[in-house]
């Protein structure tokens, strides 16, 4: 098993950590802050020692590494990990704006079937199945985003399970929502959004979120 220290300070941009498996060009380490492929939130980019990380990907509760294949890593060995931190915290602004914006359309339009979703340092994109025009909702989200965002509220980000490795995140009043993403610590840290409708196929609608900066 993999601690996973980028869900007890997702603000971490290095950390030390021990090899604990080798596998050719694939790792694993004791601890780390790298996060993987989960929930539609793309993987950090970084390094592991002097060694770009070419993938990351879950496998049970350990995270495996892909590095470059003369990496010369050994289990025993303590290493440097490091994230592109400007792009994580892209990543945590757009996951919760999407986070929030999933929770608003869930209320407004009686809880639609959510068929896809992709989180990447450019934009966000929640897909639904629905059958009409999505974008009529989005003044009245973008005011409660707003709203949201500027209250600055406390986000809490916690274990429902410690043993499973479940998690979730809540705004008090507002949400509480299973997610094992990283997260902010507050609303404000979003900033203004933008929200953008794309029809991907009959009876679909895609929301697309980016950051208004």
């Amino acid at each position: 098993m993999t601690h996973k220290s980028f869900w007890n300070d997702p603000y971490a941009t290095h950390i030390n950590a021990t090899v604990s498996g080798v596998e050719g060009d694939e790792v694993t380490l004791d601890r780390t802050i790298f996060f993987a492929f989960s929930g539609g939130q793309e993987s950090d980019r970084g390094s592991i020692g002097a060694y770009q990380v070419l993938e990351a990907r879950k496998q049970a509760k350990s995270i495996i590494y892909t590095l470059p294949p003369d990496h010369g890593l050994s289990v025993g060995d303590d290493v440097e990990v490091r994230i592109d931190w400007e792009r994580r915290y892209r990543l945590m602004r757009l996951h919760f704006a999407a986070e929030m914006v999933l929770e608003l359309v869930y209320r407004k339009l009686d809880y639609p079937d959510k068929v896809g979703a992709h989180i990447a340092e450019d934009k966000a994109r929640i897909d639904f199945t629905w059958g009409e025009n999505i974008s009529v909702l989005f003044p009245e989200i973008l005011e409660a985003v707003d709203t949201i965002v500027g209250a600055d509220h406390p986000i809490i980000s916690a274990y429902s399970d410690e043993t499973e490795e479940k998690r979730y995140w809540e705004i008090p009043g507002f949400a509480r929502v299973p997610c094992g993403g990283t997260h902010l610590r507050r609303t404000g840290e979003i900033g203004p959004i933008t929200l953008k409708r794309k029809n991907p196929g009959k009876g679909k609608e895609r929301v697309e979120i980016r950051l208004d900066d």
